[in-house]
């Protein structure tokens, strides 16, 4: 798996990688992550991953964090 690059942000912190004719965006915020697939054949390259995290992609993956913290919340006190 390479590293291709990461993506600056405040709340999360964002890797893209490149593996196995895929690339990997994945999103981290403390013990959680979220990891989304693309074929290398379905974007033009690298640049056009970058315009795909943008910002609304961001947010609606935060407020996903949010929902798994609270999922994992529950399913621990109910154990």
């Amino acid at each position: 798996m390479r590293v291709v690059g990461e993506i600056p942000h405040s709340e999360c912190k964002i890797t893209v990688f490149a593996w196995n004719n895929r690339y990997l965006i994945k999103l981290e915020q403390g013990l959680l992550e979220q990891t989304f697939k693309v074929n290398e054949y379905d974007v033009s390259g690298e640049a056009e991953l970058y315009k795909i995290v943008d910002e609304p992609f961001i947010q609606e993956a935060i407020r996903r964090f949010a929902a798994m913290k609270l999922s994992l919340l529950q399913a621990m006190q109910r154990a």
